[in-house]
């Protein structure tokens, strides 16, 4: 039997077996369940996202001090999934492990990504729609309003590649995140394994695609009602920017958290082991 790391920590092996069981439960959840929770992910995502946008409206705090405080500000994201409950489509990445073990079918892999992710939009986007009409925009003398249009520009006008790659170092910061969340057993072990993987993606300014479900659509629906600097290019902030952007963010997020997570940790610590379905 493998050994614990300690008596409060489970050892990176009953991690992979962990995650490999969990992804049968979460692939055979019964689908108004999937969505629902699905659903309650975007919007936890979103209420990250906003609490960020918030923290780096302040022009006085310094790169690095944003940076940083907003960081730890969308970890609430996270947090919230891991600790309230929900599905994320950017974690279920990691049901790839079942799927290599031939715990689960291909096409209940998909039927999980496909319904979480559309679920994780539907939340993220009411969100977004519920922030506009609270008028949250106009805190700080309405610098939060012009952060959100900044954000949401840049995030549309980058070029697929940089989109993709950003896309995938940002999943396997979000899903080394969720695996450390399963070593430990108190809400306490999983929040403090979430914020430093989170923070530090969204420090670094990669890419998340249920984040950019909240942010993009936001920016789209206050761009016309805020005053942002001539240097700001709103020109591919509309709905085509925004599949622009979330296409090859969500193919790197699914190479980052599939492929350079749950299948390399299934090379090291499951292959060969449940091969029958």
């Amino acid at each position: 039997m493998p050994e614990n790391l300690g008596i409060d920590a489970y050892s990176p092996k009953e991690i992979a077996e962990h995650v490999e069981s969990i992804g049968v439960a979460k692939a055979r959840l019964p689908l108004l369940t999937m969505a629902a929770l699905g659903v309650v992910a975007g919007g936890f995502i979103g209420l990250g996202a906003m609490y960020f946008t918030l923290i780096t409206s302040d022009p006085n705090l310094g790169f690095a001090l944003s940076r940083l405080l907003g960081g730890l500000t969308f970890s609430l994201g996270l947090i919230l999934v891991v600790v309230a409950g929900a599905e994320l489509f950017t974690g279920n990445n990691l049901l790839v492990m079942a799927w290599t073990s031939r715990k689960i079918t291909t096409a209940e892999l998909f039927r999980n990504w496909v319904v979480v992710f559309f679920a994780n939009l539907a939340g993220a986007m009411g969100l977004a729609l519920i922030v506009v009409l609270s008028n949250h925009a106009e805190m700080n003398g309405g610098a939060v309003g012009v952060q959100i249009v900044k954000i949401a520009a840049a995030k549309a006008s980058l070029p697929f590649q940089e989109a993709l790659f950003k896309g995938v170092l940002c999943n396997v910061l979000v899903c080394m995140a969720v695996w450390m969340v399963l070593a430990g057993h108190s809400v306490t072990d999983k929040v403090l394994a979430v914020i430093f993987p989170i923070s530090a993606f969204v420090a670094a300014g990669f890419e998340h695609s249920v984040a950019n479900m909240y942010f993009i659509p936001l920016g789209i629906l206050l761009k016309d009602y805020v005053s942002v600097p001539a240097s700001v290019n709103i020109a591919d902030l509309n709905w085509l920017g925004f599949a622009h952007n979330l296409i090859p963010v969500t193919i790197g997020n699914i190479i980052g958290g599939s492929g350079l997570v749950a299948l390399v940790y299934y090379v090291i610590y499951r292959r060969g082991a449940g091969e029958s379905r």
